[in-house]
């Protein structure tokens, strides 16, 4: 399984769900984190990285998420579903969202 420093290194990929870009940028908006550089620089910098890539929200991701509202929160089901959509494995800390997506869960 890819690595958050294997990415880094150009050595793996990762796929970052849109919505998970909008909750790094309010936490960073709150002051809970501090993004070098502010929101602007952090997204384009990410994007050109050639290693993290936007999974962006789609009708497809919608309707997966319709699919699991035994996730309680409507954020955690969308990168669920997203995660679903691309069959990829879900960074999470929470196991009982990647099992009800039935996903593997990296973390």
């Amino acid at each position: 399984m890819p690595r958050v420093d294997r990415v880094e290194a150009g050595e793996a990929a990762a796929w970052v769900p849109a919505l998970v870009l909008v909750e790094v940028l309010e936490a960073a908006h709150r002051g809970v984190i501090r993004l070098a550089g502010g929101s602007e620089a952090w997204i384009r910098g990410l994007t050109s990285s050639g290693s993290w890539f936007v999974a962006d929200l789609t009708a497809e991701v919608a309707l997966r998420a319709d699919a699991l509202y035994e996730i309680p929160e409507r954020g955690d089901r969308l990168i669920a579903a997203t995660a679903i959509q691309l069959d990829l494995p879900l960074v999470t800390r929470d196991p009982a969202i990647a099992r009800a997506a039935g996903v593997t869960r990296l973390w």
